[in-house]
């Protein structure tokens, strides 16, 4: 089972041990489910986007039908998270801090969704812990329900569009790009985590 979790934070491993498939179900869980904060989002779009263009083969997909099933994926996990949100309500902050869950990043969302708003669903897609809690808070605090599609659904073609396009047309005219697969993964996560530690130290030190 520990080997099973190891390979669920490792890209390449996602891809290739379940394909397409487990690839979808991954950004879901990342975008609505409690479990989802510790997958790695962003650079599995990027890895997916890359072999893509590099290895057809592992995902057996076009690169548009790829776009489509993985904003789908997005949006149908944000529905999820907003969904039990609204069922969950009040309760959610009295919950005890387990290994899916922690207060403090609920907290850092709401500081986060205070600041921006509706438009939190938009940029939280780009950061960690705050995808997977965003709609979450969306649904607790019973934000209407056609707004949050909208934000929902901008966010989630924004985030995928980007992220996977980037890699998709940077692995078409420099193929090698894939052999510092291993470097590229570490700036995406050093990069997306800044912006949610500094939120994080913001909320602490009020």
């Amino acid at each position: 089972m520990f080997d099973f979790f190891k390979q669920l934070t490792n890209p390449e491993s996602i891809i290739s041990y379940g394909g397409l498939w487990l690839l979808l179900f991954v950004v879901f869980a990342e975008t609505g489910l409690l479990i989802g904060f510790f997958l790695p989002g962003d650079s599995l779009i990027f890895v997916s986007g890359l072999l893509c263009a590099t290895k057809p083969h592992l995902l057996n997909t076009s690169f548009p039908a790829l776009l489509i099933l993985l904003i789908s994926a997005a949006v149908l996990g944000n529905v999820f998270g907003y969904w039990f949100g609204k069922k969950t309500g009040e309760t959610l902050y009295k919950k005890e801090d387990s290994f899916l869950f922690r207060k403090s990043h609920l907290k850092t969302t709401s500081d986060f969704y205070a600041k921006h708003g509706g438009k939190a669903l938009i940029l939280g897609r780009f950061l960690p812990i705050i995808r997977t809690f965003a709609p979450i808070l969306a649904g607790v605090i019973k934000i209407d329900f056609k707004t949050f599609m909208l934000y929902n659904i901008i966010g989630a073609v924004a985030w995928i569009g980007s992220i996977a396009s980037i890699a998709y047309f940077v692995a078409k005219q420099y193929p090698q790009i894939e052999h510092y697969l291993g470097y590229i993964i570490i700036g995406l996560i050093v990069i997306t985590t800044i912006p949610v530690l500094v939120t994080y130290l913001k909320s602490k030190g009020k």
